[in-house]
């Protein structure tokens, strides 16, 4: 018997924005921040939505508990051929589900005994990304490969596809029992980018998106620039990448700049942040108007002397210029040598007001919930963090790990972590009553504790700290997180962190979470990947919506220094984790 009820009501989309008023989704951000359509446009009003708060929980539709394979890496994975060179992508062999008892036994029989609690999917490390935007540092590619990746240009196309994935399966995999929602674990754009922003809301609530900024007549990026550093796909320089293998792809830059369409998800969504949606260039504390002037303006660095890039790069990623001092001043010495672009307003960083108006636009509502989590008392309180029911059984709280005061890595002000101890103390009074926590940062990247500009005498606390309150809590029985982009889950004791491959580096996968009571003492936490829709055979002459999906997912395969162990151990992928039952 099942104790799951989805997370909200469905709403007919259509229906909903007849009866509010408000226009489509492509535009509802633009009204919202005051940019929209192809070109800048001035700001307007957006129609009130329904009352901001998320509904309760209703019935799920009944579908048959059938466990089940197809559609997900139980069935069949997208697997690399040959050695060596760039290599083409296939079907290859599933992944097997193993059994982890760190926890809790694993008692004989439970299969028949259990009942479902919570099943809904993991999104994460999106990264939409505007490739064409000045504030980009992919120059700094010699020195780390998430600088600039070969696959970048088609972000958009390929998480479509994995939103037609997950539209199409019939439940959990596990259980088969309904999926609720889908919670986003943060970077879901990639520059803090209002255009991105967009992209990010309308693909997920339905619409059509034009992964185009600057001139709308053609591409002007890296990857037209002649420079052999990038992959030149529809040149014939002999660049550094096709000198690995990669192919010439005529009309490539043309598709990827070109209008595709989102069948939105089918299911209720929410949105936890991570450090690109906060901070410009997932690293730098906001605020700063040089970096809008530079975002939104008609210069493009795209090379930068070895040197340079390595004093760049390891202030980068040390955390030596969290305010991006360092890193204006290299921008202003490097003026003369940047190339033209188109100026466009829509590439501005967006601020945490700006961030949370455009979720609580109506235009995004989709199949809901209002605001995906937030609501006017969070634009009004400047607050990130919030809670919701899962099920009757399952609370779910989304935490906010990024820090103002700059970098990528994550901590917790004071008065969130004591805002989660007596949401943690309050749940506690519901007899049966689990925890389910949601955050970008993992226990293992929260070591950043500069103080918040906005309150400069607030504490800051990282992951150690955080792991410490969690255990404490006995009805806390899962940590699900992203920002690493490796699959990897680690026991604490009395609960799981679960972190998840994001969606940006091979092998781009999502991640469907199952909790079930086993009635002997003891719960269960099923955890499936799944890959997007976009067949693992690529055709080159195929530059369709979804043979773009599928080139982005090999492109991503053969990225030069690309990691090779974000798939991680069969222990992190398709699990049963055992725990104890609080």
């Amino acid at each position: 018997m099942s104790r799951i009820r989805s997370a909200a009501a469905t709403l007919d989309r259509r229906t909903f924005l007849a009866a509010t008023g408000a226009v489509g989704a492509a535009t509802g951000l633009g009204l919202t921040l005051g940019v929209g359509g192809d070109r800048p446009a001035a700001a307007a009003t957006v129609p009130p939505g329904p009352a901001p708060a998320a509904p309760e929980p209703v019935q799920a539709p009944a579908v048959p508990r059938v466990p089940y394979a197809r559609g997900t890496t139980l069935g069949n994975v997208a697997t690399p051929r040959g050695s060596g060179g760039y290599r083409r992508l296939g079907d290859g062999p599933g992944w097997d589900r193993v059994v982890r008892a760190d926890l809790a036994p694993a008692h004989g029989g439970r299969a028949e005994r259990r009942t479902e609690l919570a099943s809904f999917v993991q999104f994460t490390d999106l990264h939409l990304v505007d490739v064409q935007s000045p504030l980009r540092y992919e120059y700094l590619r010699s020195e780390t490969a998430s600088a600039w990746r070969p696959q970048e240009a088609l972000s958009v196309a390929g998480v479509i596809s994995l939103i037609e994935r997950v539209n199409a399966l019939p439940g959990g995999p596990a259980t088969g029992a309904p999926l609720s929602f889908v919670m986003t674990t943060g970077d879901n754009t990639d520059n803090n980018s209002r255009l991105e922003l967009d992209w990010f809301l309308t693909v997920m609530s339905g619409g059509r998106i034009t992964p185009n900024s600057g001139s709308p007549r053609r591409y002007e990026g890296v990857q037209d620039s002649g420079l052999p550093l990038y992959w030149q796909p529809d040149s014939a320089l002999r660049d550094s990448d096709k000198q690995r293998g990669f192919p010439q792809l005529d009309g490539f830059l043309d598709a990827a700049i070109r209008t595709v369409h989102s069948p939105g998800l089918r299911m209720p969504w929410y949105s936890t942040v991570g450090n690109h949606d906060s901070l410009p260039g997932g690293c730098y504390a906001p605020g700063d108007p040089f970096f809008t002037e530079i975002a939104t303006g008609g210069r493009k660095l795209e090379t930068l002397p070895a040197a340079e890039a390595g004093r760049a790069w390891k202030a980068v990623k040390d955390g030596l210029d969290p305010r991006g001092e360092d890193f204006k001043e290299l921008l202003r010495s490097q003026a003369k040598k940047s190339r033209p672009v188109t100026p466009d307003e829509r590439r501005a960083p967006f601020t945490r007001a700006e961030y949370l108006k455009a979720h609580l636009d109506p235009a995004y509502t989709g199949p809901g919930p209002h605001g995906h989590g937030y609501t006017a008392d969070h634009l009004a309180e400047d607050r990130l963090y919030y809670s919701f029911p899962v099920s009757d059984d399952v609370l779910g709280i989304s935490l906010d790990t990024t820090d103002p005061g700059g970098h990528y890595t994550g901590s917790v002000g004071e008065g969130q972590l004591r805002w989660l101890e007596q949401t943690l103390k309050d749940n506690e009074k519901h007899a049966n009553a689990h925890v389910l926590i949601f955050s970008h940062h993992t226990g293992k990247t929260m070591n950043n504790t500069r103080p918040d500009p906005a309150r400069p005498h607030e504490r800051r606390h990282g992951g150690d700290e955080l792991v410490e309150l969690l255990a404490r809590h006995p009805s806390v029985v899962g940590w699900i997180n992203g920002h690493s982009h490796k699959n990897d889950i680690t026991p604490h004791g009395s609960f799981w962190e679960i972190s998840t491959a994001s969606h940006i580096d091979f092998p781009q996968l999502a991640r469907v979470i199952e909790l079930v009571d086993n009635h002997d003492g003891t719960l269960s936490l099923f955890t499936t990947l799944v890959e997007s829709a976009a067949p693992h055979r690529t055709d080159f002459t195929d530059l369709s919506q979804t043979g773009l999906a599928a080139l982005y997912r090999e492109l991503s395969c053969n990225a030069p220094a690309g990691r090779t162990d974000l798939a991680g151990t069969p222990a992190d992928r398709n699990v049963e984790l055992l725990l104890k039952r609080g």
